[in-house]
């Protein structure tokens, strides 16, 4: 007896487990994924990886780079956001308090034409470091960050300086530059 292939992809699964099925295609889909035992354990994969992602997330051990959508949406979950909106060249002093689930930094430049951009951070505290090709919005020139409320919490006056910067193979063109003049709270 031969087993018909499965042709169910990760993505049908994620969108299942999103809701973002139509009815018809849900139930089906989800008749498919009872029925399936690779399907299903495909299905708990990607829930585990859900809940470990949300979990790190929510702990603010780290810093990573969003839409502004997803900003919002964690607001509106509830969620104490701090948010700094800076524009190229911009200059803040900034805190964090004890209630403060996630920083957000709003960094506007002109990136309609970068094709990779790269953040260069220079930090009194950790020193300097580099990301490579971060997610950004060209339309709205903006890069939402979110800076890990862990590490900002635990800071002392510091200073941490932020430079953008346009990669085009081994060329490097310099958007923006910003300053974040740290004081505890």
């Amino acid at each position: 007896m031969t087993r018909a292939r499965c042709d169910t992809t990760p993505h049908d699964l994620l969108a299942y487990w999103l809701g973002e099925l139509d009815e018809a295609r849900e139930q089906s889909l989800e008749e498919h994924v009872f029925a399936c035992a690779a399907c299903t354990k495909r299905l708990a994969a990607i829930v585990d990886l859900g809940a470990a992602i949300r979990g790190e997330l929510l702990s603010g051990a780290f810093s990573f780079v969003t839409s502004a959508p997803f900003i919002r949406r964690i607001k509106e979950a509830g969620w104490q956001v701090r948010e700094y909106d800076l524009p190229a060249g911009g200059s803040v002093a900034c805190t964090v308090t004890p209630d403060d689930d996630f920083v957000v930094s709003y960094l506007r430049a002109p990136l309609s034409d970068v094709r990779r951009l790269d953040v260069l951070i220079d930090d009194t505290t950790s020193g300097k470091h580099r990301v490579n090709d971060v997610a950004f919005d060209s339309e709205a020139g903006t890069l939402a960050a979110v800076t890990s409320t862990v590490y900002v919490k635990g800071l002392g006056p510091s200073q941490r300086r932020v430079r953008l910067v346009a990669v085009d193979g081994v060329e490097e063109r310099v958007i923006a530059d910003y300053t974040f003049n740290h004081s505890p709270s």
